[in-house]
């Protein structure tokens, strides 16, 4: 887990220095400026990338925490197996509201894809 941390974390640096490093453009061009003045182009390339990069950490995120719920609810019927409609019941309700956070990602993404 802690590799894995460390992973994401240096892509989170780099994408920041890389985003910085872009946002530094001058614009000496006369061309229209945008949402956050690169340009309209930029801007809407830098919309859709960022609607595809949250959808993408929200199903990774939300597919670590499915993985984890069901080993755990697996574990838990194995120790105590009176206790497996129970565990049932509590896995399926962790289950959805897992689902439901990576699906208001995708709704936030689709609502970022509309103002491409």
């Amino acid at each position: 887990m802690k590799k894995l941390m460390v992973l994401l974390s240096g892509a989170f640096w780099t994408a920041a220095l890389f985003a910085a490093d872009v946002m530094a453009v001058g614009n000496d061009s006369g061309i229209d400026e945008g949402l956050i003045g690169l340009g309209e182009g930029i801007d809407k390339g830098m919309i859709a990338l960022s609607a595809g990069i949250a959808i993408g950490l929200a199903a990774f995120g939300g597919a670590l925490g499915q993985g984890r719920a069901a080993a755990a609810a697996m574990e838990g019927t194995a120790r105590n197996p009176e206790a497996n409609k129970r565990i049932f019941v509590l896995l399926i309700l962790a289950l959805a509201l897992i689902e439901s956070l990576v699906i208001y990602a995708l709704i936030v993404s689709f609502s970022l894809i509309g103002k491409v």
